[in-house]
Formats: structure tokens, C-alpha cells, sequence
């Protein structure tokens, strides 16, 4: 009896009392030594902690004692077949009182431990096993199979709570937002300044709502919250993280809060400079709105400039903000915003250069004032109303209702056909051209080609049409009318009539459109004016034979009788 006594004493001190077999070695540290920790390493069972190691005794530290006597301590707790009542204290005559159970080694203490709390070894040795007593007891009784059925039936009762609130908070949300959009309907008004709208109604509305999502998000956040706390509440193994799951979220949140309140001077000057540039902003918008529907004139500036030159001038003063308040960003100097931003401007200048190009491009076509909405134009291959002038791009709308859109730069570099720049003061010229032969009067062509021009509608009576003879050809003569119109945007429809008009005044005038030119024998063919204009008895011509060479020409020429 007395052997294995001295045996277990032995095997106390080789292992020191909950420290591995091979301790750590440490060059400041003596075998002696009594160096004290400063708040102590805690032995835990479960969630419960028991009590806690200070001490360095025999080259183990507090950490490896302390994590060596857990270990053991809940493999005690977890076999069952060990019954509570086991745990009991030894002390020998070596200073040493020991915690086991069934002859397995649970902890130890020396002088060293009792003397940091102020007690014997066996007094301490007999404190610590009555509360790991009582630890394994609620230890056990936490992870029986009623407490986990317990705990369930609580999770399916805190689920069902909280879908019944979730469904309260959705119903109290709709009643709320629906007082907000019809009772205070009429009572949101714009806050202004005589005709000077500071605040707009809707905003306000938008704002309001806005808190109140804002609200319903908070208190949804503090449901779940409570939610989740109270399931990971309900069962042993996962106590420890309800318990803590406030601390998961406040401690970023007081992270974050610390932080902002250290840049509260930054913050509230990049608000006023927010707030400066917005009614700066305001201010510019109502004045080049002015321009615009020429309530305020400026020399040389014309109506149609004013909301290219806003949208540039608003560029202007919110980078000219942004440059200001870069500095007053929270983190803005640090490496890593710092990096981002040389990321973020290599990928804007390598892909950015068209849309600059097509940008520079739109502003010296604003300002050169080739074109501007409503005209009708001609850019590349395209003719059609210019529906919309941007920065980057130009909308024309074709005849057959086509919409195209065209990148300014394409048009900067292409020559551009305004028809409808001269036609709202002098009017635009519709041209046309026929090929008359020689054998019809000159005069009488003109004068059918005016006709035609009068008939046509959309074409202006004053200044008068008129009619260029644009060349003398081999086998007949080029004509050209002319006609004055004041809506081009209809051009292609008045070139149609006009042409329409032509056909119709040279068949009335028996005058034949030979274009480009006949080379056959005009004799015995039939003319190629219609037979609704020719009179009823009309015969065509015969075919005149003409003796030539040796023979005498007869005075009269034979007609044949085909």
C-alpha cells in the first residue's frame, strides 16, 4: 500500500499535476522558479470555468498545467461510468495535494498555488474538488437527452414567435407606409424660398420613408438578433457562442464607432462641402435653365449652349469638391486606398479613351454649332431629324423611323449636311434635273418644269422657282429646277410630288422625257408619252425612205404602209 502511494506521488510530480511529460525549455526559466502570471490561465469544463493557474511550478508553466488538467477533467466528465462522488483529494508528504478520480490524476497543487490565494494545499485541493463536483454535475445534466429535447422544443417555439413577429413588423410596415403616402400626401410641402425651391416635396417623402426602412431594418436586426442568441442559448455546446455573439457585433460596431468619432471634424467638413456643392449645383441648374428658355440672355451665348455647358461646368465643380474632400476621407492616405486608387485609373485611362475622345468631340460640335435638336441633317451615310445631342453620342431618326446612333467622334471626323440651318430664315432649294432633246423649245421646257414646282405643296411660292440649264449634251439638253421649301424634314416627300408634278406637266405639254437618250430611228416607233395624253386618232408616224447614192432623191418622201 505504502509502494503505490509512493508510485503515484511519483507519476505526480513527472507530469506535474497537469503539465505534459516533456515541458517546454526555456533558457530564463529555472527548474524553481515561481514566476506568477499576471491574471492567471483558467481550467474549464464546458462553458463553466473552475478555477485558474498562476503559477510556473517545476519548469511547467501556468498555460500547460492549466490546459493539461482541462483535458483530463472533462475526459472525467464524459464517461459516465465514473460517478461524481469519485472526485476526491489526496495530499503527501511531498509538497503536493492532488485532485483524481478513480486513481486518475485530475490536478494538482503545491505551496506555491495555495500560498498566490492565500490558503493550505488541502484546503485549496478540497475548494477546487467541491467545485468540480458541482461542475460535472450541471456538465452532465446539460448534455443529458432531456436537456437537448428541451432545447429543441424551445428552438421550435422561438421560430414560430418569430415568424409571428417578422409577419407584425411586414402588416405594421404597409400601415405605416400607406399613412405616410395618402394622410400626408397634402401635408409634405417643398421647402422654398420664394420661387427658389430648396427641398423638393417628394424628396422629403422619399426621406421619410427612407427612415422609416431605416427603422424597421434596425429593429428587424435586433429580432433576429435576440433570435439567434436565445437558440444558441438553449443548448450546452452552444452557449458559449450566444454568450458571445453581442460581442461579435459590437465590438466591430464600437471598432467602427471609435474610428468615426476620431474623424468627426473630417467628416462634418466633407458634409458642408457636400452640401455647398449641391446647392452651388441647384443655383447653376435654375440659372442655365433660365438661358435656356432665353428669360435670361447673354451676348453671344446662345439658348442651346446652356445645357451642354452645365453638364461641363457640373463636372467642373464636382471634381473641383472631390479633390477637396480626398484628403479628409477616412483612410484615403493609407497604402491599400491608395493602391486601389492607382488600380481604378489605369482601368479608366486604358479604357476610356474613346469615350474621352467621343466626349471632346461632342463639346467642340456643341460650341462649333453644326447642328442642333430638331434640325434635319446629314452625317456619314445617315439623313435624319436630330432627336438627341450627348457628350459621348448623337441620336438621328431616319425617314423609314430608323434610330441610329452615332459616336461624336465619327461625326467630327465626317462632313455634315445642315438642311434644316438656312431653311428656318431663307429657306432650303429642292433640286431636280430632266433631259430634254433638242427638238423640244427650250421655253417650253422651263415653263413645264415651273409648273410642276407650283403644283407641288410645300414648296414656297416666294422666292419664285427657277429653272438652270446645266449642260448641252450630244443628244439632248440637262435641265434643273429649283424650289425653295421651309421644311426640309419633309423633303423626301416633296421630292417625290415633284417629280410626280414633271411627269405629269410634260405629258400634258406632249413633251417627252427622253432621259438618258434614244438611239433608235424615231420613225414608225410610238412616242413615249401615255396614251391618256394623246388625242384619240393618234397614228404614229411611218417610216420615211430616203434614196441615197446614184439614185435621184424623189421631191416628197413615201410613206409605207405598215
Amino acid at each position: 500500500m505504502v509502494r503505490s502511494r509512493v508510485f503515484f506521488a511519483l507519476l505526480v510530480i513527472f507530469v506535474f499535476l497537469g503539465a505534459p511529460i516533456c515541458p517546454a525549455q526555456d533558457d530564463n526559466t529555472t527548474t524553481k522558479s515561481q514566476t506568477v502570471a499576471p491574471q492567471g490561465y483558467p481550467v474549464v469544463l464546458g462553458n463553466q470555468t473552475l478555477f485558474t493557474i498562476t503559477q510556473t511550478v517545476e519548469g511547467y508553466l501556468p498555460e500547460e498545467r492549466a490546459s493539461g488538467m482541462s483535458e483530463r477533467i472533462k475526459r472525467i466528465a464524459d464517461d459516465l461510468s465514473v460517478p461524481i462522488s469519485a472526485v476526491k483529494t489526496f495530499s503527501f508528504d511531498i509538497p503536493i495535494s492532488v485532485i483524481s478520480a478513480r486513481n486518475i490524476l485530475l490536478a494538482g497543487f503545491s505551496a506555491q498555488d495555495a500560498g498566490a490565494v492565500g490558503l493550505t494545499r488541502e484546503e485549496l485541493a478540497a475548494n477546487y474538488a467541491e467545485k468540480l463536483r458541482i461542475a460535472m454535475e450541471v456538465y452532465r445534466k446539460e448534455r443529458s437527452l432531456r436537456s437537448i429535447l428541451s432545447g429543441t422544443l424551445y428552438t421550435i417555439v422561438a421560430t414560430v414567435a418569430l415568424a409571428l413577429v417578422l409577419v407584425l413588423l411586414q402588416r405594421l410596415n404597409r400601415k405605416i407606409n400607406a399613412a405616410i403616402l395618402t394622410r400626408l400626401q397634402g401635408r409634405i410641402r417643398s421647402v422654398q424660398i420664394q420661387s427658389f425651391e430648396l427641398v423638393r416635396a417628394d424628396h422629403l417623402k422619399a426621406g421619410l420613408l427612407g427612415a422609416v426602412k431605416f427603422v424597421r431594418f434596425f429593429i428587424l436586426l435586433l429580432v433576429v438578433y435576440t433570435y439567434v442568441q436565445l437558440v444558441l442559448g438553449f443548448f450546452p455546446r452552444t452557449r458559449p457562442f450566444g454568450n458571445e455573439l453581442l460581442d461579435y457585433v459590437l465590438v466591430p460596431v464600437a471598432a467602427i464607432a471609435e474610428a468615426v468619432a476620431d474623424r468627426v471634424p473630417d467628416l462634418l467638413f466633407i458634409v458642408i462641402l457636400v452640401i455647398i456643392a449641391k446647392y452651388l449645383l441647384k443655383i447653376m441648374k435654375f440659372f442655365f435653365l433660365e438661358v435656356e428658355k432665353e428669360t435670361v440672355k447673354l451676348s453671344g451665348f446662345y439658348p442651346e449652349w446652356a445645357k451642354p455647358t452645365y453638364k461641363i461646368l457640373s463636372l467642373l465643380v464636382i471634381a473641383f469638391f472631390a479633390v477637396v474632400a480626398f484628403p479628409f476621407i477616412p483612410g484615403s492616405s493609407s497604402s491599400a486606398f491608395k493602391g486601389i486608387s492607382i488600380f481604378l485609373g489605369v482601368l479608366f485611362s486604358l479604357g476610356s479613351q474613346s469615350a474621352i475622345s467621343n466626349i471632346i468631340a461632342g463639346v467642340v460640335l456643341t460650341y462649333r454649332r453644326a447642328f442642333r435638336v430638331g434640325d434635319w441633317v446629314k452625317i456619314a451615310d445617315f439623313t435624319g431629324d436630330v432627336l438627341e445631342i450627348r457628350l459621348q453620342v448623337t441620336t438621328l431618326l431616319t425617314v423609314k423611323n430608323e434610330e441610329v446612333v452615332i459616336p461624336n467622334a465619327v461625326i467630327l471626323n465626317n462632313s455634315v449636311i445642315n438642311y434644316s440651318a438656312r431653311a428656318r430664315d431663307k429657306g432650303l432649294i429642292l433640286h431636280t434635273g430632266v433631259t430634254i432633246g433638242y427638238d423640244a423649245p427650250w421655253r417650253k421646257v422651263h415653263e413645264l418644269l415651273l409648273s410642276a414646282a407650283e403644283r407641288t405643296s410645300g414648296l414656297l411660292r416666294e422666292p419664285a422657282p427657277f429653272v438652270l440649264q446645266q449642260s448641252l449634251d450630244d443628244f439632248y439638253v440637262a435641265y434643273e429646277v429649283n424650289a425653295y421649301t421651309d421644311n426640309p424634314q419633309a423633303m423626301m416627300r416633296i421630292y417625290s410630288e415633284l417629280h410626280e408634278n414633271i411627269q405629269e406637266a410634260f405629258n400634258e405639254g406632249g413633251v417627252e422625257i427622253l432621259s438618258p437618250h434614244y438611239t433608235q430611228i424615231r420613225d414608225g416607233n410610238k412616242v413615249t408619252i401615255p396614251e391618256s395624253y394623246l388625242p384619240k386618232d393618234y397614228v404614229p408616224a411611218g417610216l420615211r425612205i430616203v434614196q441615197t447614192g446614184g439614185a435621184k432623191e424623189k421631191d416628197e418622201p413615201k410613206e409605207s404602209e405598215s
